[in-house]
């Protein structure tokens, strides 16, 4: 899993060991120049003005930085710091455990929840995928199919069915049958469109009524290849549906991986899954010590043939 994760942040760790490589080799000798450098390698890999600033503004106060080495490592450090600031995922306290999948078009969220039923399955949950998203044509059929992949029990609606009351009759299923999780796709929507998000709205009550304290989490899934713009995608998402966690998808072939860092440093949201590749068991539990050493890697030197 490390090796994938390495992989898939390959091109935003090239992005960010760009200005120490340039230290090494004698390009960038002021600090100055070189902390400058960072911020812009920081930006390039859309860890966001705030956040770069608070981490230059860290190794700045921070010490005297002798060499590449000494940045590097205490950029690792900050950048560590600052994932483990949003704690950890939540224990499974409930029966059922109500998961909402949320996120704008194309992100990856069907997908992404017939890898998390896959998951829940191989830890022993049963789990039940619940097809709320009645308006895109074949996405219950996609949700079934994953279903039936991921060994998850599937509920679904007719075409154009009101999404909250898929959602009610999959909740009083899912107690019939004693189930211990629900994954409820929702309809890709733009963070923009005020009515959609309303509906995203409704559904959480809607689930809190059927099963106390649902929705359990509400997680929500950003591409990474967009990154800073996902982070406006969060902001809007967090206060219609109260976010809880993020699932970053498509990392592999990205250059803007530090998006991550930066939903982290901005609006405190933690990571609680990443994508890195098409398989089943391409989606990784979010590691905040394995994502840092895969974005900057800590000393041993730079230069060192791999």
């Amino acid at each position: 899993m490390i090796d994938r994760l390495r992989s898939g942040l390959a091109r935003t760790r090239e992005v960010l060991n760009t200005p120490l490589e340039d230290l090494v080799r004698g390009k960038r000798p002021a600090p100055a120049a070189l902390l400058e450098s960072i911020e812009e390698g920081l930006l390039a890999a859309d860890v966001g003005l705030e956040t770069s600033r608070r981490l230059i503004d860290a190794l700045r106060s921070g010490g005297h930085l002798e060499g590449a080495e000494s940045v590097r490592e205490a950029l690792h450090a900050e950048i560590l710091a600052m994932l483990n600031s949003a704690g950890d995922a939540p224990e499974i306290s409930s029966k059922p455990w109500v998961v909402l999948v949320v996120g704008v078009n194309g992100v990856g969220k069907t997908t992404t929840l017939g890898k998390l039923a896959s998951r829940s399955n191989a830890e022993g949950r049963e789990v039940l995928l619940c097809a709320a998203d009645t308006f895109r044509a074949a996405a219950s059929e996609q949700l079934e199919a994953w279903a039936h992949r991921s060994g998850a029990s599937f509920h679904g609606g007719p075409s154009g069915a009101d999404p909250s009351a898929v959602l009610t009759d999959g909740l009083r299923a899912s107690r019939a049958r004693d189930l211990d999780v629900v994954l409820v796709d929702t309809a890709g929507r733009l963070h923009t469109r005020s009515n959609l998000m309303a509906e995203l709205e409704k559904m959480c009550r809607v689930a809190g009524r059927e099963v106390a304290g649902a929705p359990h989490e509400v997680l929500l899934v950003l591409d990474a290849s967009v990154g800073s713009n996902g982070l406006a995608q969060a902001r809007e998402f967090t206060g219609a549906a109260g976010v809880t966690g993020i699932v970053l998808t498509k990392l592999d072939g990205t250059a803007k991986g530090g998006v991550a860092v930066a939903v982290v440093g901005e609006l405190g949201l933690p990571i609680r899954y990443v994508g890195v590749g098409e398989g089943l068991n391409d989606l990784l539990r979010f590691d905040a010590g394995e994502f840092a050493a895969g974005l900057v890697e800590p000393v041993p030197a730079l230069g060192r043939s791999e």
